[in-house]
């Protein structure tokens, strides 16, 4: 089970037209469940349609990598552990764990955001009042042991 500092999202559904022909989670709808947990983080954060709409800023994911650790199907609900890895003024280093309701780990995810102007749109530092938020969550999770797999390359080798 992750750790109670962790943002946890809400409980999310596995849809039916998201299980693929080998009647289980397509892969892709691995991004969309990640991503609609960090979209309930990022709200925390103060980022989000209304941060976009009124300020003019908004967050890019530059990268992002998943490990699969066990088979979803229908009627399974997971939910999103977020915890923030470094950041500085400009971007966060986010990582992500996807439990089943069960207890179990299904997943990871891992990434590299970009806080941007969309005037440009270019990378741009955070308002003060955002960044404090990172950082507020960045420090409540900081004695939390790193996990085993951030920062992890794709390898043969590794995997032997």
């Amino acid at each position: 089970m992750p750790d109670p500092k962790l943002f946890m999202s809400n409980l999310h559904a596995i849809e039916a037209d998201w299980i693929d022909y080998n009647n289980h989670l397509n892969m892709g709808y691995n991004t969309v469940l990640f991503d609609r947990g960090a979209d309930e983080a990022y709200a925390v954060l103060g980022f989000g349609p209304d941060y976009a709409e009124e300020r003019g800023l908004t967050t890019y994911t530059a990268e992002f990598h998943i490990r699969y650790m066990r088979e979803l199907k229908l009627g399974d609900k997971v939910r999103i552990a977020f915890r923030i890895v470094d950041h500085d003024e400009k971007r966060f280093h986010s990582y992500q764990e996807m439990y089943h309701e069960d207890g179990w780990m299904a997943a990871t995810g891992e990434s590299m955001v970009l806080h941007v102007d969309m005037s440009g749109p270019k990378v741009a530092p955070m308002p003060v009042d955002i960044l404090n938020n990172v950082k507020a969550m960045a420090r409540t999770q900081s004695d939390m042991p790193q996990p085993e797999a951030v920062g992890a390359a794709i390898s043969l080798r590794r995997m032997r």
